[in-house]
């Protein structure tokens, strides 16, 4: 496979210097402003205001045994979430494509968790403190596979609770657009923690599920598959999940979800990339069943590993720099 990088031949000449050193990267490798680095050695200033104002909006894709699961699916939600939060980095979809490529192949990781960041500076001194004024910078990275549920806890089902904390409104804040505003997720975090808990579930202001910390919630109500249709983030498992329900002809709904509901369900379970299906076994204390749940979470690992809506990396790929 040949890396062109959209015909950018800084882009081809910054990796063929990466490769010369694939060493360097066993422990992950990322690429920012222009450069594929090591990843312990990406940083950024403490003053831009991604990290003063979590001005930032991202995405993550997987690989899993060498393949990336629906990166142009996430690659063009990235691109959503950039517009809408008026982020423009100079780098098209088709480059960020190759840089997601080219950052796995540098780590030579097989199975990888892969950051897409965008992120705001600050305004440069001498114009107004505008964020129109900041560069726009991307950040992409590749580690080792990350679970938010390991699959042992996955075996056993998640033991979940409804957080106090509810999400922030989607008026204020559109979950839609994938960012770093976590206040309310990590208030929930730490409320399943200190009961002993594996994880959470927010509703919002008028009692409606929207999604947990990282992950899409799921409930099953007399053998219908039911996700909420707003407050939470269109995520790519989720849709995954949606369409093995089609092929498996399993009824889904996409609507709202009250409290009752979830707290008189027959199955929860969650979605993410960091951890497929995610069936849980209790909610506040109340066992669940697991069956329908279960089945998808089988049945989405096997169409992983079948390379189901997958993309090859080439571990041994070149560019246009002169890799073979």
């Amino acid at each position: 496979m040949t890396l062109d990088f959209a015909g950018d031949e800084r882009l081809q000449t910054a990796f063929a210097d990466a490769w010369s050193r694939k060493a360097d990267f066993e422990e992950g490798a990322a690429y920012m402003r222009g450069r594929f680095v090591p990843l312990s050695e990406a940083t950024i200033p403490i003053t831009d205001w991604a990290y003063r104002r979590s001005d930032v909006v991202y995405d993550v894709a997987s690989v899993w045994e060498g393949s990336f699961f629906r990166l142009d699916d996430h690659i063009a939600r990235f691109r959503r979430s950039m517009t809408r939060w008026r982020l423009d980095p100079p780098e098209s979809d088709a480059q960020i494509h190759d840089i997601a490529l080219a950052v796995v192949a540098l780590s030579g990781l097989k199975a990888a968790y892969v950051g897409m960041d965008c992120l705001r500076g600050k305004a440069p001194r001498g114009v107004p403190s505008h964020p129109a004024n900041a560069q726009n910078y991307l950040a992409v990275f590749a580690r080792g596979f990350a679970w938010i549920m390991p699959p042992d806890l996955q075996e056993r089902g998640a033991r979940m609770m409804i957080a106090k904390t509810r999400r922030i409104a989607p008026e204020a804040v559109d979950p839609t657009a994938k960012n770093f505003h976590w206040g309310d997720m990590t208030q929930a975090l730490f409320e399943a923690e200190d009961q002993g808990l594996d994880g959470a579930i927010l509703l919002d202001g008028d009692g409606y599920v929207t999604e947990g910390p990282g992950y899409n919630v799921f409930a099953v109500l007399a053998g219908t598959v039911v996700t909420p249709d707003r407050g939470a983030l269109e995520g790519m498992t989720r849709q995954s999940v949606l369409e093995l329900c089609a092929m498996l002809n399993i009824p889904i709904e996409v609507r709202p979800i009250s409290v009752q509901e979830l707290e008189h369900c027959d199955e929860i379970f969650m979605t993410t990339t960091a951890g497929g299906v995610m069936p849980a076994s209790e909610l506040d204390g109340r066992a669940l069943a697991s069956t329908i749940g279960r089945q998808l979470r089988h049945r989405y690992w096997a169409e992983r590993e079948a390379g189901w809506l997958g993309t090859p990396v080439d571990y041994e790929m070149s560019c246009d720099g002169g890799i073979d």
